[in-house]
């Protein structure tokens, strides 16, 4: 009896303790998150835009259509001076539109040294705002240390391309290379049971074969063909290069790189890719002399197009501005309740749901910019986009960089699809998969065994193989969920179910191509 009161005295200090720690960790984790907001959100300095100055439009880290962090983590990463790995596409839109009518804004830089990753659409939306402000008269300069592939796309937009002296332009194209685990997983005795619908839809291939399916490839080159076009004839357009000439010496760089003595920046000057090689000291010398010099006189006056956004008084939008509301559907679609990019269902659906219930929102434009997922979890969402319609308003969707797939699901209940000629898109197919390790276990001499109370009862387990059954139960709602997918577009496109199977079957298309195919209704670009 003394014992188990020493032990209950003992645990009752013990919890006391361990309570008071908790207590303090959070107290402490609370003034820690109190700190960084007044640090970030305290008042700073008025600053007054002045004349003469330059506009920096800098993207950091991946270009995207909404933020995949929350707001405090931003913030955090904002007051303790870390790398903000995302850009907003509007708000670089925002920030070139409103600089073109600015008369304190005489020049624009682009500088593409911390641009991580942007897809060929959005690049394309943003070419139609820079554009605008060169028809104002406004003189860009692009700027870079070696710019990749959609690196210089975005320089490429500018008047002028200044390279660094010992930089380099690497243009490859586009390629769909993946590995292949076929041979290894057979050597692990795993059993992968694939279930799909569609000969072109190709995720899972890698667990299935050792090689690209000719199906995959042919689809593949059809597709990655389109945007490589539109790649080249971009570049040709802004630089003035013929489209010929260009084509030919990207495919004989090996050449031009050997005439230039193995100097990239030579060669990227000699083909016409780039107008000076400069240093940034002299780059910054000559733009001040262009527009005016900087207070500390080490270079010219400029404005980052953030810091831009917030003296003009700019707003981010959330659900749009008047009769048109906006909702960004970004990231992979899965079900339920999901965190900053990713499509979770349970939060579109609300989203949709309040903008449903807005009598003063008239339109709602249904921006949509994910590689597909879920279909439970698309076609939730795609009721929702339908009772928007049911109740009176009109639905458009506008394509990304990418609606594929659940992506090209959500979108079959809209008024109008909309796409950039460079959306990758279609991809109507279906697949699931299940991988059984039960071989593999017994290689170590790990057996599996037991009893149920019917047929299927503890036969979906992933160390046993897979039940004839289950197998027949598995493939059958795949292609159940793919005849839904087929009458899903022929309704909505006005198309017979065998119409719709012809540019269906898990095959992918660009924009353009996916509106010669009827599965579009506009290809346009936007901003």
């Amino acid at each position: 009896m003394a014992q188990s009161l020493i032990v209950r005295a003992l645990s009752r200090t013990w919890r006391f303790i361990d309570g008071a720690r908790k207590i303090f960790l959070n107290v402490l984790f609370l003034l820690f998150v109190v700190l960084i907001l007044s640090v970030y959100l305290r008042p700073e300095e008025a600053v007054r835009l002045q004349g003469d100055t330059t506009l920096v439009l800098r993207p950091y880290g991946k270009v995207v259509e909404e933020f995949s962090s929350t707001p405090l983590d931003r913030a955090i990463q904002q007051a303790t001076e870390g790398e903000v790995p995302e850009t907003r596409l509007r708000d670089l839109i925002a920030a070139v539109e409103r600089a073109a009518k600015d008369p304190r804004i005489v020049q624009m830089v682009i500088d593409t040294n911390y641009l991580w990753s942007i897809g060929l659409s959005s690049l394309r939306d943003l070419e139609s705002a820079v554009n605008d402000f060169k028809s104002a008269g406004k003189p860009v300069v692009a700027m870079g240390d070696a710019m990749e592939q959609h690196q210089y796309y975005l320089a490429s937009m500018a008047d002028e391309i200044w390279l660094h002296p010992e930089g380099a332009v690497w243009i490859d194209g586009y390629a769909n290379i993946r590995h292949f685990f076929k041979e290894g997983l057979d050597k692990l005795a795993v059993e992968i049971n694939l279930f799909r619908v569609g000969e072109y839809k190709s995720a899972m291939e890698p667990f299935i074969r050792n090689d690209m399916s000719p199906e995959a490839r042919e689809a593949s080159q059809f597709w990655l063909g389109s945007l490589w076009q539109s790649y080249l004839e971009g570049i040709s357009r802004n630089r003035g290069i013929p489209l010929v000439t260009l084509s030919k010496a990207l495919d004989a760089m090996a050449d031009g790189v050997e005439k230039a003595h193995g100097d990239l920046a030579k060669f990227a000057l000699d083909l016409g890719l780039v107008d000076r090689l400069v240093s940034e000291p002299e780059a910054r010398q000559e733009l001040a002399q262009r527009g005016a010099p900087n207070s500390e006189g080490d270079g010219y006056r400029a404005v980052e197009f953030e810091t831009y956004l917030a003296l003009t008084g700019y707003q981010r939008p959330h659900n749009g501005n008047g009769d048109i509301s906006v909702v960004v559907a970004e990231g992979d679609i899965v079900y339920g309740h999901q965190g900053p990019g990713r499509i979770g269902s349970d939060d579109t659906v609300e989203q949709l749901r309040e903008v449903g219930s807005d009598s003063g929102v008239k339109a709602v434009v249904l921006r949509i910019n994910s590689p597909g997922g879920d279909a439970l979890a698309a076609e939730k969402i795609r009721r929702q986009v339908q009772a928007l319609r049911d109740a009176g308003k009109t639905v458009v969707v506008s394509m990304g960089d990418v609606a594929a797939s659940g992506g090209y699901w959500i979108a079959t209940s809209a008024d109008e699809i909309w796409a950039s000629p460079t959306t990758i898109t279609g991809s109507i197919g279906v697949f699931g998969m299940i991988p059984t390790f039960g071989a593999t276990l017994e290689k170590i001499g790990v057996h599996t065994d037991g009893v149920g109370t019917s047929r299927l009862a503890g036969k979906l387990r992933v160390d046993r193989p897979l039940d004839p059954d289950l197998r027949r139960i598995f493939q059958s709602t795949t292609e159940h969920v793919y005849d839904n997918f087929l009458k899903r577009v022929a309704d909505a496109r006005g198309m017979t179910v065998e119409d719709v199977n012809k540019v269906a079957r898990g095959r992918v298309w660009s924009g353009s191509q996916a509106a010669e195919r009827g599965l579009v209704d506009l290809v346009h670009i936007f901003h």
